[in-house]
């Protein structure tokens, strides 16, 4: 397989990186630059933090007091609205900045003074956007910042805009801190975006208008429903209007293009054509690195990459083009240019369809995420059969029993599919089904105890997953897989969403001792990594226990804030036992 030559084993049969593949070719060129890279799509490289979102250094933290007082202060560094200048910087964008507003709404009154305070061009988007959206990127000429109603939190560092699946956790811990307002406000904001740019959107900048992410929109509304009916405000009339939204919302998951070939299952699947416009730095150095390895792993025959020639013209290539490289594993200065190829335009299909994601980047759906738009993935398809099972609540709520059974009738037959395609009893594990090549995936990831969070594993399918913790746990929680490709969504990684899916997941199954266990070993990593650098990390090594990152396909940096992880820490904090407690508290 092509992984092979990626991976070997060591003494005790693990997956380690193969040392061979980082001296068959003399790249050093190729890992400095990507290096320095950032694709964005939820997470990436930090250049320089914004300077709302640094942590303060002029105390000493040392308590989870301190920790604590920290997230909710951070709440206020991280939060935007357009009546700040702060909410405007792109650095992924040189220049003066741009607002969008949806074609032809009136500019409010308030902008045409920050026009000027905070030096931004105010313009509108050129068409109307609506469902079914198509390459509504490739129609902006300079791209900006899209305009919502209310105020929201960002992820931190350069993470400037509200992000897609980042904003239910954030919304949990606000919701936690006891910050409604602002947590309600986020969700209206993503009303806005399906009723204006065609849907929940990677986040709200146009070069995302391609594409979205993992479907939380229920939850969140439901989160936010619940917190109101514990206060006694809860309303029938705005979860109706919800309701409304989160049907659309479901509804683009479950028609062409993202339907996954026959299977009855959904697929993530980006829009737009060719290479994002948003990384950072110039892209060809990314997409270089791409076809290097492809070159080095199965060279111009590699479906990945198109040679140029009188069948292919330069003109025909969708993004930059490479010089072949021939190289041997002996002696460094074999490689000599040659001819040159591009990368295919199902390539790049896959490329960002893996940013829809949101596991960007991994080698979950093969090296680079190459084939994402071939699979059906569990998160996400655990994610839809949440959402048929949550709108079904909604009716409930609503008194609308036909939406009721019609809703638990999709969740049924989905689940009936997953158990089909995704299900595999002999490894006990959920795995991604490649409809294209016809085969399940053999790719341990986290990503297999979704269906615990969504409920609709059976009970001797939790007691199988909770077996198989041992191939995921690591000493500071759970590794979002087995195989190491020094890629930030990879071993030896651990993600602060991915921890709550699961805990909640096992806890919901009565499995709370293993929850409790690796609770402990997560938040105290995250404190303990406080306690250092006094900051909060998007992503942890959960091997080591550090927020040390040595990576080298994608994401360089471990961007401090953050958003997802604050949310994160407060609900597995409030969630577990007072030994637990006692124990973090000790720690």
């Amino acid at each position: 397989m092509l992984l092979d030559a990626v991976y070997s084993r060591d003494g005790v049969g693990e997956h380690v990186m193969n040392p061979k593949f980082w001296r068959v070719c003399p790249l050093p060129w190729l890992l400095a630059a990507v290096l320095l890279l950032a694709i964005p799509s939820g997470s990436a490289v930090e250049s320089q933090p914004h300077a709302q979102s640094s942590s303060p250094t002029t105390q000493a933290f040392q308590s989870l007091a301190d920790l604590l007082g920290y997230i909710s202060s951070d709440w206020d560094r991280l939060t935007r609205s357009l009546a700040n200048c702060a909410t405007y910087p792109d650095s992924k964008v040189e220049g003066k900045q741009t607002l969008y507003l949806p074609a032809g709404a009136t500019i409010p009154g308030a902008l045409e003074e920050i026009r000027t305070k905070c030096a931004v061009r105010i313009e509108h988007l050129p068409a109307p956007m609506r469902q079914p959206v198509v390459h509504k990127s490739s129609e902006i000429g300079k791209h900006g910042l899209l305009y919502l109603e209310h105020p929201y939190v960002v992820p931190g560092g350069q993470f400037n805009e509200m992000y897609g699946w980042d904003s239910y956790f954030i919304i949990r811990g606000l919701l936690r801190d006891n910050r409604a307002e602002l947590a309600k406000g986020m969700v209206e904001n993503f009303f806005y975006e399906i009723e204006h740019y065609g849907g929940i959107l990677n986040a709200n900048r146009t070069y995302y208008l391609d594409r979205s992410q993992p479907p939380f929109l229920t939850s969140m509304i439901l989160a936010v429903y619940q917190s109101e009916q514990a206060a006694g405000k809860a309303s029938l009339p705005w979860l109706r209007r919800a309701y409304q939204y989160a049907v659309a919302d479901y509804s683009q998951w479950t028609h062409a293009p993202h339907l996954a070939g026959d299977t009855g299952l959904s697929r993530y699947y980006d829009e737009g054509e060719g290479p994002v416009p948003e990384i950072m730095s110039d892209p060809s150095h990314y997409y270089q690195g791409v076809a290097e390895y492809f070159l080095m792993h199965g060279g111009e025959s590699s479906p990945h990459l198109v040679r140029v020639d009188e069948k292919h013209p330069r003109s025909s290539i969708l993004g930059p083009i490479f010089p072949v490289r021939s190289c041997s594993d002996k002696a460094n200065d074999d490689c000599k240019p040659g001819d040159r190829v591009g990368l295919a335009p199902d390539y790049y299909k896959g490329d960002r369809s893996m940013r829809e994601s949101g596991f960007d980047v991994s080698f979950r759906f093969g090296p680079y995420g190459a084939e994402t738009h071939h699979y059906a993935p569990v998160c996400l398809n655990g994610l839809l059969y949440k959402t048929e099972r949550d709108l079904a609540e909604m009716s409930r709520l609503l008194g609308q029993p036909e939406d009721v059974a019609n809703w638990e009738e999709k969740a049924r037959q989905r689940r009936e599919k997953i158990d089909k395609y995704l299900w595999n009893a002999e490894r006990g594990e959920f795995f991604d089904y490649n409809f294209v090549a016809h085969e399940q995936s053999t790719y341990e990831y986290a990503s297999t105890f979704y269906p615990l969070w969504a409920g609709l594993a059976s009970k001797e399918q939790a007691k199988a997953l909770a077996a198989n913790l041992s191939r995921f746990e690591q000493p500071g929680g759970l590794a979002m897989g087995r195989y190491e490709s020094q890629a930030q969504w990879d071993y030896p990684y651990g993600w602060a969403p991915v921890h709550l899916l699961a805990l909640e997941g096992l806890r919901r199954y009565g499995y709370d001792a293993e929850a409790d266990r690796i609770t402990l070993k997560f938040l105290t990593t995250i404190l303990e990594n406080f306690r250092r650098d006094h900051t909060i990390r998007e992503k942890y090594n959960v091997v080591t226990r550090s927020s040390e990152t040595h990576i080298s396909v994608g994401y360089a940096q471990n961007v401090n804030g953050f958003g997802w992880t604050n949310g994160v820490f407060l609900e597995l904090w409030h969630e577990s036992p007072p030994e637990v407690i006692a124990q973090i508290r000790k720690d």
